[in-house]
């Protein structure tokens, strides 16, 4: 195991933000067996192997949801619970819900798992003394996160794990990182990067809107640059993941971190095509393929024509028509594009959500973005829409953020782990 500090997370150096190649997955832990499903194994792998050390003597609460499985698909909660040299006493379930089955905005409440018996504590929407009073009524001392992240600063896990982080510090606990991939790899951050003064849960801190880098990396740069003081961390690190992997290298299972989040490849266009939730148009909820299908009602191929001849790097922008069964245009035939994504290294996320704003707004008279100005928090400050809005094209849009995310590739090149 490795307890991350800021004198032990050294600065690294090379090109492109990237680490040193050879750098080890966390320094001291213990050599990794072959894996049997596939190259990578996880924290959690890597945790068991040593029969629970980091965990012996301790009163555990586990904040995780279904993506929390073991490489033949268990789930982490009931192995653990299962084995006697673990002291697992609560589980903590976030947005969605410990086993997943709320919708975005939503959680599944507290509840006794009728698998385990444990008692479930619904933290969604908790941080700062109310998470810590969550945690200090479950008697744990330790609190483990293991979850699957998709890589994009709005998506909420996360902040749960940075407000668990926070929380365990007023209360004295440590904390456990059990690492997974970062499924559009960790080769480069991109995007905006947030504006403090657009602090939401959305987006905690000033990190770029692709950030590129594993929960546990993440977690120590959350402890060395805005939560000074703690808590105690320990990350128990991958072996076998790479920066240049994509999910579907990595041999381990995917399981959807929420609903709408059905594949690797919806992982990859959500970075940009979220944005949408901003606007008036669908993102592609209430259909199979959710943020690759973007539309509404009166959009046509003007749209699709439009943003496909900007020739964005590895993917093609076609004309699409669908039916939502739930969400923006329930039950009504919208249209709009789909992203076909053919070069997943070549691919910005967001450079094309960018992309496809300003196409839409050009394009189809009825773009309004949401009144709630919900574009500024995803984007993480005024900027995209004021450009926008005032008829810059995409270039000039990620020209306006560069300054800010060479800054942010700095600090973060001192807190990656994996080469």
């Amino acid at each position: 195991m490795t307890t991350l500090s800021r004198r032990a997370l050294l600065a690294l150096t090379g090109a492109a933000g990237l680490p040193a190649a050879g750098r080890a997955a966390a320094a001291g832990a213990p050599p990794a067996a072959p894996a049997r499903t596939g190259p990578v194994r996880t924290g959690f792998t890597r945790l068991a192997a040593t029969g629970y050390a980091a965990l012996a003597g301790r009163r555990v609460g586990v904040v995780t949801n279904p993506t929390g499985v073991t490489a033949d698909g268990r789930h982490v909660v009931d192995v653990m619970h299962a084995d006697p040299r673990v002291d697992l006493v609560a589980v903590f379930g976030p947005e969605h819900g410990f086993r997943g089955t709320a919708q975005a905005g939503g959680s599944e409440g507290a509840a006794r798992d009728p698998a385990t018996g444990l008692p479930v504590y619904d933290v969604y929407g908790l941080s700062g003394r109310p998470l810590a009073d969550a945690f200090t009524a479950a008697g744990i001392d330790t609190v483990v996160f293991d979850i699957q992240d998709v890589g994009a600063r709005f998506y909420t896990y996360i902040w749960t794990l940075y407000d668990c982080m926070a929380a365990a510090a007023s209360a004295g606990l440590r904390v456990v990182v059990l690492d997974r991939p970062n499924p559009l790899g960790g080769r480069r951050a991109e995007g905006p990067v947030l504006d403090p003064a657009y602090a939401t849960f959305v987006g905690r801190a000033p990190i770029a809107l692709v950030h590129g880098m594993t929960a546990g990396e993440l977690a120590g740069l959350f402890r060395g640059e805005f939560l000074s003081g703690g808590p105690e961390l320990d990350v128990v690190g991958m072996s076998g993941w790479r920066r240049d992997l994509f999910f579907g290298d990595t041999g381990l299972p995917w399981v959807q971190p929420s609903p709408n989040m059905p594949t690797p490849d919806t992982a990859l266009a959500y970075p940009g095509s979220c944005l949408f939730e901003g606007t008036n148009l669908s993102e592609g909820r209430g259909t199979t393929r959710p943020f690759e299908l973007l539309g509404a009602e009166g959009v046509d191929r003007r749209w699709a024509e439009a943003a496909d001849a900007l020739g964005l790097p590895g993917v093609w922008v076609r004309e699409a028509h669908f039916t939502p069964v739930f969400s923006k245009f329930k039950d009504r035939t919208v249209g709009g594009v789909r992203l076909l994504v053919h070069d997943r290294a070549a691919f910005d996320p967001v450079l094309t959500g960018v992309s496809l704003l300003v196409t839409a707004r050009r394009t189809w008279p009825g773009f309004a973005w949401r009144a709630d100005r919900w574009i500024d928090k995803l984007t993480g400050s005024g900027r995209v829409r004021t450009l926008i809005d005032a008829g810059a094209g995409p270039a000039e849009v990620a020209a306006d953020w560069q300054p800010g995310l060479e800054r942010f590739r700095e600090v973060r090149e001192r807190y990656l782990l994996y080469p």
